[in-house]
């Protein structure tokens, strides 16, 4: 017969890891959008000697394995007493963001005429006021793009949310596989959590 009764039940059972998803992608989407963008500022319109290599160094952190870093992870957010909460997860999405959004931004940023810059630097702005007046204004493309991006990539992670989160802060990816019971499997609490989530 038709129930809504499995996603009243998964609802009730995720509600709390619902809002701990919420609590972990907001502030580190919106933090790594904008550190982000202000690195893709500076690798682009900001030459400096290196510039180049760091940029290669920022792009090299794509590339590493989630795996080979887990324990020195644990580790430091042990040192600085975030492990197993929300803001430690946080802090390890900005971090691991930051290679794919400097990218994004950079590229975005690249394409902007070098003569905007200029012509700000002629009436006495800045680097910030450059970037605050010139810049962001027309980087919503780029920031949607990020958004979407991170969002997306945050909101579905499991391996970081599994190690880093304690018992009252699971996330949805984290919580969805153990709502399957010793006793059988409930399939469609398990449907209707899946797609909650």
């Amino acid at each position: 017969e038709f129930s809504f009764d499995g996603f009243v039940k998964a609802f009730n059972k995720l509600a709390p890891n619902l809002r701990n998803s919420f609590m972990l992608v907001i502030p580190a989407t919106l933090l790594s959008a904008v550190i982000g963008s202000i690195n893709g500022y500076v690798l682009s319109k900001l030459k400096f000697r290196g510039s180049d290599f760091l940029f290669a160094l920022v792009l090299f952190g794509m590339f590493i394995p989630y795996q080979s870093v887990l324990f020195p992870l644990i580790r430091f957010l042990q040192d600085i007493g975030l492990y197993g909460s929300i803001w430690g997860l946080v802090l390890v999405h900005v971090v691991y963001g930051l290679p794919i959004t400097t990218l994004i931004f950079r590229n975005y940023y690249s394409e902007v005429p070098t003569e905007l810059i200029e012509a700000a630097s002629i009436d006495g702005a800045g680097i910030f006021k450059t970037y605050l007046k010139v810049l962001f204004p027309i980087s919503l493309p780029g920031f949607v793009v990020v958004v979407i991006w991170q969002f997306t990539n945050i909101w579905n992670e499991f391996l970081f949310a599994l190690i880093f989160t304690g018992t009252n802060t699971k996330t949805i990816p984290v919580a969805v596989p153990e709502l399957i019971g010793e006793m059988g499997i409930f399939w469609g609490q398990i449907c209707a959590a899946g797609t909650l989530a």
